[in-house]
């Protein structure tokens, strides 16, 4: 597995996780990685992006001003940082890493992708 998510978990509406994305074959320290998300019975949805250097970032409208996506080369990690979670933001969480160096909202730009973690959010 070249990359792993961690950090999912059940919270409460309202409440923040953190997820990380760990790159063990340090595939993405020049390039571009996107988080995407599924529901149960749903398509997989962009949620954010972020190029190779972390000074650009870009995110579904669902989630702006709520999730904040970073990175840190130095660590092979990238995050996504989760406030204000509603309901309908429990899904399978993936992140993926793209062909390029700048970050992008296509899933096909991605060619490695790690096994997702789940997010639930319940009262």
């Amino acid at each position: 597995v070249q990359l792993q998510a961690s950090g999912g978990g059940l919270v409460q509406p309202g409440g923040s996780l953190r997820l990380s994305c760990v790159d063990s074959k340090r595939t993405f320290t020049n390039n571009g990685v996107g988080w995407f998300r599924q529901a149960p019975g749903k398509e997989r949805e962009f949620v954010a992006t972020i190029n190779w250097r972390g000074s650009n970032t870009d995110y579904a409208e669902a989630v702006k001003d709520r999730f904040t996506m970073s990175r840190d080369n130095a660590k092979n990690t990238v995050y996504l940082q989760m406030d204000k979670l509603k309901p309908e933001d429990t899904a399978v969480y993936y992140c993926a890493s793209s062909r390029y160096a700048s970050g992008s909202s296509q899933t096909s730009v991605y060619q490695y992708w790690g096994q997702g973690t789940l997010v639930t959010v319940s009262s």
